[in-house]
């Protein structure tokens, strides 16, 4: 999956226009805090089927994009 793909999608819609994995109806935050937690990610995965390891991973090296590149204009 390439970082030039939709990944989150937000629609009001669904779930109220929660940013969510494209294709399914599981939040980005839910994930983020799964990690926060001390969860790995296979056990998310496990409880969210509708999300695919590709996307999973593609949200996290989005993540560490935007956050090098705002370090880097600090």
């Amino acid at each position: 999956m390439s970082l030039s793909e939709p990944l989150i999608h937000s629609d009001p819609e669904i779930l109220g226009g929660t940013p969510v994995f494209v294709g399914t109806r599981v939040p980005v935050q839910t994930f983020l805090e799964y990690l926060e937690h001390g969860h790995p990610l296979d056990e998310f995965l496990d409880h969210f089927p509708s999300v695919r390891r590709e996307q999973a991973v593609a949200v996290l090296e989005l993540a560490k994009e935007m956050l090098l590149a705002r370090a880097s204009a600090a």
